[in-house]
């Protein structure tokens, strides 16, 4: 192991050989999605994966704790850290790297990133005029996915509930390639199903904004009728994979929205279903 110091600013790279190294804990065991759950948010630390994600990590004012790389990959690693502040720069070949996280580096670069106190949801949905609520996703891919649809169709602010998966694991960054930094968005406090905290449904109803079901639900309207005639402002609420939607949810929200399907087919995934409704209800004013 060697260590030198980045051109320019006070980052330090250290040449790593043995997997085992102590240094590397934050990048071992990344394959046990149970410890890594269970980890990240109890050490405010979550895992950027790829060198686009880490850009766009530290766009949105994500400070990294340290660095893990290959050599080939140091140079960009460096020009983006710069201003950065001190920062640990770990470089490993290939197989190394392979051996410290259990499978193939994306692109080569991790890097261990301290994660950001979420804002309330006041703060997150003023003035947003879409909002999607993804209910107690349990898929870090699906919630990556719904996080890229969202950015890209013009949701302004993504809410999770108590038990959603998230957002910050590091499948759901890669797979949302960083549209997770892109969107605003914050855990709500409460949900109906918290029957011993206020309604969340409600809170957002008393932010002004009109919150509709995606359910299938006899007295669902379709989505092109929604569309027909949208709200100014609207959150969508989606909810998990199988079952969807609680009853006690779709129960409280103002209206429940179904999309027209066919070929015997019921429903889309979850990531799908986001990308559908948003694009039909995305705000053109």
């Amino acid at each position: 192991m060697t260590a030198a110091m980045g051109p320019g600013h006070n980052t330090q790279t250290h040449h790593i050989t043995d997997p085992a190294d102590p240094r590397l804990a934050d990048y071992t065991s990344l394959t046990d999605v149970t410890l890594r759950t269970r980890l990240e948010p109890a050490n405010g630390l979550y895992i950027a994966e790829s060198s686009t994600v880490l850009a766009r990590a530290l766009a949105a004012g994500h400070h990294p704790r340290s660095v893990l790389c290959a050599p080939r990959w140091l140079d960009d690693i460096m020009a983006m850290l710069t201003g950065q502040g001190p920062v640990a720069v770990y470089v490993a070949d290939e197989p190394v790297l392979q051996a410290i996280t259990g499978f193939h580096v994306h692109r080569g670069a991790l890097a261990a990133m301290h994660r950001p106190e979420l804002a309330p949801v006041d703060t997150v949905v003023a003035g947003a005029r879409r909002v999607v609520v993804l209910e107690d996703l349990v898929d870090h891919t699906n919630v990556g996915a719904a996080f890229r649809a969202c950015a890209g169709l013009g949701v302004d602010a993504v809410l999770i509930t108590p038990s959603c998966a998230d957002p910050l694991y590091r499948r759901s960054v890669r797979v949302s390639m960083g549209a997770v930094f892109q969107v605003p968005w914050t855990r709500i406090p409460s949900w109906p199903g918290a029957t011993d905290e206020p309604d969340g449904v409600d809170h957002l109803r008393s932010l002004g904004l009109t919150v509709a079901a995606l359910a299938l639900d006899d007295d669902a309207i379709t989505l092109d009728a929604l569309a027909a005639n949208l709200p100014d402002r609207l959150a969508l609420v989606v909810g998990t994979e199988g079952d969807g939607l609680s009853r006690r949810t779709v129960a409280t929200c103002d209206l429940v929205v179904r999309i027209p399907m066919s070929g015997a087919v019921d429903s889309l995934n979850v990531a799908s279903a986001v990308a559908v409704a948003a694009w039909a209800t995305r705000y053109q004013g």
